[in-house]
């Protein structure tokens, strides 16, 4: 398990690229206008419009895991609601909320 990225709103893709680069964050990848990855070398920044955010304008961590299926299965035990997982192109995700309703993106790397 690691912590994989905090998704943040984007409305203009652009401005948020301009903000975090004036901040000294490097940007790794870009996906047209729905998404881009910013990074200090440790930490990603998912900046996501509409169409990829997990919760509508609301901030999200997103939580690597090795074994999607087990992970969600131990939530589930202990109480957690967590949604069906989707298949996106680069992983298989789950929202999932926390004991003070925070949501959560749990995923698993595609090979």
């Amino acid at each position: 398990m690691k912590i994989g990225h905090i998704i943040v709103p984007a409305g203009d893709l652009d401005a948020q690229l301009d903000f975090y680069g004036a901040l000294g964050l490097t940007t790794r990848f870009r996906d047209g206008d729905r998404y881009a990855a910013v990074t200090d070398g440790a930490v990603t920044v998912g900046l996501a419009d509409a169409s990829q955010q997990p919760v509508a304008g609301r901030t999200v961590l997103s939580i690597q895991v090795d074994d999607l299926d087990a992970c969600l299965a131990r939530l589930r035990e202990a109480g957690a609601a967590a949604a069906d997982p989707v298949t996106g192109p680069h992983e298989r995700r789950s929202l999932v909320t926390d004991p003070a309703g925070n949501p959560l993106v749990v995923y698993e790397r595609l090979a």
